[in-house]
């Protein structure tokens, strides 16, 4: 005797909350920014846009082995540039674990 499929209701599940890793609230790491910011200004090292939020970025991301505090690892980029490069890196991070292997 066949038993029937079930179907599983997805529309009541939600996506956790993002939560910034407590690296990135430390005072080191705010301080290493604000000193980056002072050194290299307001603007976004990628596109060069002004007058916008900046983000520090790890060139070499902490996941990958990068160097958390290292100032020749760290990039001031705005919101959009942050979003594709973070975006990109963690793609490749999982097409990397998933890849078949030879």
């Amino acid at each position: 005797m066949d038993s029937p499929v079930r179907t599983l209701d997805t529309s009541i599940a939600q996506v956790p909350k993002k939560t910034a890793d407590p690296f990135y609230l430390s005072t080191a790491w705010r301080q290493l920014v604000t000193t980056l910011i002072r050194k290299r200004g307001r603007r976004c090292e990628q596109c060069g846009r002004e007058n916008t939020r900046i983000f520090g970025d790890h060139v070499q991301e902490l996941k990958d082995g990068g160097a958390p505090l290292a100032e020749a690892n760290v990039r001031l980029l705005c919101g959009s540039c942050h979003t594709r490069k973070t975006a990109r890196a963690r793609a490749e991070r999982v097409a990397t674990r998933y890849a078949p292997s030879a």
